[in-house]
């Protein structure tokens, strides 16, 4: 099987931040250290109004939406963490724009109240 890469978007045993269960969902992949892998989430329910800093919408009307590999208009929210083994992943869906990857970077500082 093919190795996460980071900017990948990957179909990933997903863990609930209890740890109780896990759910199938995509993920972006965003760092890589030997067999583990830092992961965010990625949620195709968007709530109505304002988006929080942390989250980035990815939307199906993007000129780039067909590279991701996504079925519908998803949100990354960089305030859903994951460090899991390489095990979890399923299958690999697409990457993501640049333009959006500098979206995530902004969204992450800000999640990890990292500053300017």
């Amino acid at each position: 099987m093919m190795k996460p890469k980071i900017h990948e978007i990957w179909l990933v045993s997903f863990p609930f931040s209890d740890l109780s269960s896990n759910k199938l969902r995509p993920a972006l992949v965003i760092a890589v250290h030997r067999e583990e892998v830092i992961i965010l989430g990625i949620f195709s329910k968007i709530p109505d109004g304002d988006l929080r800093d942390t989250w980035i919408l990815v939307s199906d009307q993007d000129d780039e939406f067909q590279e991701t590999g996504l079925k519908k208009s998803s949100i990354i929210r960089s305030d859903k963490i994951a460090t899991v083994n390489q095990s979890v992943f399923q299958k690999k869906l697409g990457i993501l724009s640049p333009m959006l990857l500098e979206k995530v970077n902004l969204a992450l500082k800000i999640a990890l109240n990292l500053g300017d």
